[in-house]
Parts: C-alpha cells; sequence; structure tokens
C-alpha cells in the first residue's frame, strides 16, 4: 500500500495507459479522480475510493475545475497525472493551424496549467508527485506525427522545467516515455492487417524483451514515481520501451 492515505488526480484515467495507472493506484491504496471527457464505466465507476470528472481539458477553465473537484471529493491532491492526450496524422503539408493549435492544447497546455493548478494543494501537503506521459516520439519520430513529436518532446521539456522550477518545495516531476503499449487502438491496428497473427508477431520482434507493453507495465512505473521511494527521483524522462529504442536495426 504505497500510496496509501494520498490523493491523485488522473487525466484520461478511464482507459489505456490512464486506466492501467489508476488501477494500480487503487491497488495501492490511493485515492482517484479521473478527468476526463467520458463518464467512468463499470469496473471502476463502482470502486469506493475514485470518482470522475467530465470535463474538455482542451478548455483552460477545467483545468482549476478538476483541482478543486478533487479537493472538494477528497480533501487534498498528493498526486497529479497528466495522461490526457490525442494523436493523429498529417503531413507536414496538409497539417492546418487549427489541428496543430488542438494537439498543443491538449497534450502541452492542458499539463501545464493542471501543474499551477496544483500547486496550492500540493504546498499545502509539504509536496507532490507530477507525472507527465510523454512518448519515445518525444525522442525519434514516426512518419505524418510532426505535431504530436513536437507536443511530446514540449513535455519532456517542460518536465525538466517543472522540477528545476519547484523541487526546493518537495515537488517532484518526472515524464513516462512509453514505447509500444496495448489498448483498443493498437488491437484495432493490428487487426487491421491481412494476417494479423505475422504482425503481431513482428512487432514483438521490435523489443529485445520480446513483446510490447501493457496499461500495467506504466501503471507499476507510476506507482514508483509517486510514492515516497522516489523521493530523490525528478527532472527525469523514463523511456519504457522494453528495449525497442535501445535497439540497432539491421540492414537485412
Amino acid at each position: 500500500m504505497q500510496l496509501e492515505g494520498k490523493v491523485a488526480l488522473v487525466t484520461g484515467g478511464g482507459r489505456g495507459i490512464g486506466r492501467g495507472i489508476v488501477e494500480r493506484f487503487l491497488d495501492e491504496g490511493a485515492h482517484v479522480v479521473v478527468a476526463q471527457r467520458e463518464a467512468l464505466k463499470a469496473p471502476l465507476d463502482s470502486h469506493p475510493r475514485i470518482v470522475g470528472i467530465q470535463t474538455d481539458l482542451s478548455a483552460p477553465p477545467s483545468t482549476a475545475a478538476a483541482v478543486e473537484y478533487a479537493v472538494a471529493r477528497f480533501g487534498a491532491l498528493d498526486i497529479l497525472v497528466n495522461n490526457a492526450g490525442i494523436m493523429f496524422e498529417h503531413t507536414v503539408s496538409d497539417i492546418q493551424i487549427e489541428e496543430w493549435d488542438l494537439m498543443f492544447n491538449i497534450n502541452l497546455r492542458a499539463p501545464m496549467f493542471l501543474i499551477q493548478a496544483a500547486l496550492p494543494q500540493m504546498r499545502k501537503r509539504g509536496g507532490g508527485s507530477i507525472i507527465n506521459i510523454g512518448s519515445i516520439e518525444g525522442l525519434g519520430a514516426n512518419p505524418h506525427h510532426a505535431a504530436y513529436c513536437a507536443s511530446k518532446a514540449g513535455i519532456h521539456g517542460l518536465t525538466r522545467a517543472i522540477a528545476v522550477d519547484l523541487g526546493n518545495e518537495n515537488i517532484r516531476c518526472n515524464a513516462i516515455a512509453p514505447g509500444w503499449i496495448t489498448s483498443e487502438l493498437s488491437d484495432a491496428y493490428l487487426a487491421s492487417h491481412p494476417d494479423s497473427a505475422a504482425a503481431s508477431s513482428a512487432l514483438n520482434r521490435l523489443h529485445p524483451i520480446g513483446r510490447v507493453g501493457t496499461p500495467t507495465d506504466v501503471g507499476d512505473l507510476a506507482v514508483y514515481l509517486a510514492s515516497d521511494k522516489a523521493a530523490f527521483l525528478t527532472g527525469e524522462t523514463i523511456v519504457l520501451d522494453g528495449g525497442r529504442t535501445a535497439k540497432l536495426p539491421l540492414p537485412f
């Protein structure tokens, strides 16, 4: 019960990576508030230590409202996980200003101002842990992902800046940069291939560890970063990709 007595706010915590984090936080005794567009679904919605707030994080007032709701329900805030994000594919020639702005509003602006809104509450608690979900695409790139890559590189830079500015207040900030993590979207992508089993096998072979990641893998790392065991760890972007980015491709 590494997080017993702590209150966490997790954006986009109802599915995928966010859900993996939420489930592990609950396992470790935390009270959790999930901020996302959709209502919480079963079985999360029936857990006694979780509540949800439906909000559009692209709208500036939503950040302060999410923090206020967490404090109103559970009386404090110790942990903030900036997980919610969007991704779309556009060539550099085709992307529109409105699309670029939407990507940055959700992926980078919302985390910054959620952090700002959470500061008074963390100061009251004598410290806190901020966890930003970045990506290996903040370090490398896939085709047609210019906006997404830029937003995630921004998250990694923001993480370092927050750690420097707030370390003297015992407020830590780290980022997790996941690689390929199983989700509804990734499952649909593999299912779209003519030979989905072969595609899945090829994907697994990209990873020295022999498999893709799971939301629980990310949740396990988030628990550590949120806990007192990580008291001396701040300003880091931790790549969690089964060794994928460590492996150099062969020419044949």
